[in-house]
């Protein structure tokens, strides 16, 4: 009793002296790692600058498909956070459960954020329906990794210091042959033995023909399954030629790498702070990433982002003076995220990008231009992380690329697998 009369003399004080009392914002993510490790960092500092008038509570919960389950789950009875770590690629299922609260230009703009801060295909991702959903923190993509030293030695670094002459299917194939006559065990790593990844490379040479994986309600309509059957043997070939092992894990994928016993290796950003750290140990050679060659008629990677989103609590819905808070830390994180690309990522904010820190950031500045050329997964409830089209191609796209189906039956297996879910 004591302690409420208290606190009713404090709000009564604050409130005749104009004082503002201190925002608490309660914020969830699914970041470890790497990532977790430069997001506490990110929270520690937000919350010491900003001591006397937000405090950020901020919880870790498990990846994936159990963090969407619990932010649906708890939104719905009002009980979910004030903000939260979102992945573009999951806004539609998140829209469509009612999970998330549209965030506007306007709200934005009292923050000091602008759409022409993001690229394009950043942006866009962040809609569902024309109405904003999410602000982009990061763009994740795949990269190709490289062991500079075998290059070196096969005549395939530039007179920049980069890779060259991968551009084309030929040439990249003729570039993998040249590496294993060289002494390379494998041209290549790749981890073939889950569709997420093997969606992650297919998803970028599809995209790079202009493929459109759902078109007005169709998946792999018409010409848009020949792209995919194309996009599938060019995987399926390298394992088929010998120039990648078939059936591989993540961890093995990566100790060929490390191991020195395959040249290259097309992995996600992630595994930057990884191979940063093995060379910092004297443990790896020299290496780099740069985006994938283009195969097809022009550059595209499959990318998705983490971003920041706010959650409808039903029946509670946010004070002015919360939202200001919150849009405030989604703000600060935006204008700090250089920092957050050592983790690998790209920061959304091009500001963030287009500092001087940021370019001298090795290898994160070689891979940079593939923001404008990236490739979003399909807005639909069916597609993104752990989804439904990340299955499809656990069932099939998987299976062809390791020579046990056919690519052209296994296309026509995953479109027929999703169509009939959306049906």
């Amino acid at each position: 009793m004591r302690n409420s009369f208290k606190a009713a003399i404090l709000a009564t004080v604050m409130a005749a002296t104009g004082a503002q009392a201190k925002e608490t914002v309660v914020w969830w993510d699914f970041l470890g790692g790497g990532d977790g490790v430069r997001m506490k960092k990110l929270l520690e500092d937000f919350n010491a600058e900003h001591k006397d008038t937000i405090e950020v509570q901020a919880t870790t919960l498990e990846w994936g498909t159990p963090f969407y389950t619990k932010v649906q789950t708890a939104a719905a009875v009002g009980e979910g956070p004030d903000v939260m770590t979102y992945h573009l690629s999951r806004l539609p299922l998140g829209v469509s459960t009612g999970t998330l609260s549209e965030i506007t230009e306007a709200d934005l703009a009292t923050v000091g954020l602008v759409p022409t801060d993001y690229a394009t295909a950043n942006w866009d991702a962040a809609h569902v329906d024309g109405k904003l959903y999410a602000v982009p923190f990061d763009m994740h993509s795949i990269v190709l990794y490289y062991n500079k030293d075998m290059l070196d030695k096969a005549g395939l670094i530039g007179a920049d210091g980069l890779p060259t002459g991968l551009d084309g299917i030929d040439n990249f194939n003729a570039a993998l042959k040249k590496l294993q006559d060289g002494g390379a065990q494998y041209g290549l790593s790749i981890h073939s033995a889950a569709g997420d990844s093997m969606w992650r490379i297919f998803y970028s040479l599809f995209g790079q023909q202009d493929g459109k994986f759902l078109d007005n309600g169709k998946f792999l309509d018409g010409a848009n399954l020949d792209k995919a059957v194309k996009a599938t043997t060019v995987i399926a070939n390298w394992i088929k030629d010998g120039y990648t092992p078939a059936s591989t894990e993540y961890p093995a994928s990566i100790a060929l790498f490390t191991g020195g016993k395959a040249a290259f290796h097309i992995n996600g950003v992630w595994e930057v702070p990884t191979f940063t750290d093995l060379k910092a140990k004297g443990e790896l050679f020299n290496w780099g990433a740069i985006e994938l060659p283009t195969f097809f008629d022009h550059p595209a990677t499959w990318a998705d982002s983490h971003s920041f989103a706010i959650p409808n609590n039903v029946g509670h819905p946010m004070t002015p003076e919360k939202k200001a808070a919150v849009l405030e830390v989604i703000s600060w994180m935006n204008k700090h995220s250089t920092f957050w690309a050592t983790a690998g990522h790209l920061p959304a904010y091009k500001p963030a990008r287009d500092n001087d820190e940021f370019k001298a950031m090795q290898p994160n500045a070689a891979y940079a231009k593939l923001a404008d050329t990236a490739v979003f997964d399909p807005s639909s409830v069916l597609a993104g992380v752990a989804s439904p089209v990340y299955d499809a191609a656990g069932n099939f796209l998987m299976p062809a690329v390791n020579g046990e189906m056919e690519p052209q039956a296994a296309m026509e297996g995953m479109r027929d697998d999703l169509q009939g879910q959306a049906e």
